[in-house]
């Protein structure tokens, strides 16, 4: 996972911070999972009350809140909380487009930018394996190259396809989308 939600730009600390800011617990909860909203109610109340007690007290209680948040969230996909990361880290060029889309209403660029990825990948690949299969019947290390080269192909189409289908927070031998 690109460093996104644990950072102290992503989507988890910006609600945190508006929800501390507006005073409203209920703008952060939806980044958790119910099991962990009584938990983030009592930081919220805990950090709120805190704030007040003057500038570096504001600054601790914010961090713990953003912290606990998010340690929260990552616990709820199933993932560990190895602390927050700093602001303006490179999230790939995926992660600005899919916000893009989200605010636009339109997946259209999103399509693009995956469907180029996808069709620029399987054409490389494909085109290497079927020019290693040229040479495959020279010699044994000619074979295996190719061989290593076509399963290579249908191993990333079958995970790219299985991570297509795959709900994104899921488990390990959790549902997958038919």
């Amino acid at each position: 996972m690109p460093p996104h939600c644990d950072s102290l730009d992503g989507p988890v600390v910006t609600a945190a911070r508006r929800a501390l800011e507006d005073t409203d617990v209920d703008l952060v909860l939806p980044y958790v999972h119910a099991q962990a909203e009584a938990e983030v109610r009592d930081a919220f109340g805990a950090a709120a009350r805190v704030r007040t007690l003057g500038p570096d007290a504001r600054k601790v209680a914010e961090r713990w809140f953003f912290e606990t948040v998010v340690r929260l969230h990552r616990e709820g996909e199933g993932a560990g909380f190895t602390g927050l990361k700093p602001a303006g880290l490179d999230v790939g060029p995926v992660i600005p487009v899919a916000e893009r889309a989200l605010e636009s209403g339109s997946a259209g660029e999103l399509v693009d930018v995956l469907c180029g990825v996808v069709r620029e990948q399987a054409e490389y690949r494909h085109s290497r394996a079927l020019a290693l299969k040229e040479n495959a019947g020279k010699d044994v290390a000619a074979a295996r190259e190719y061989v290593e080269a076509a399963l290579g192909l249908q191993v990333w189409a079958h995970h790219l396809h299985r991570q297509a289908m795959t709900d994104p927070h899921s488990r390990p031998g959790g549902d997958e989308h038919a």
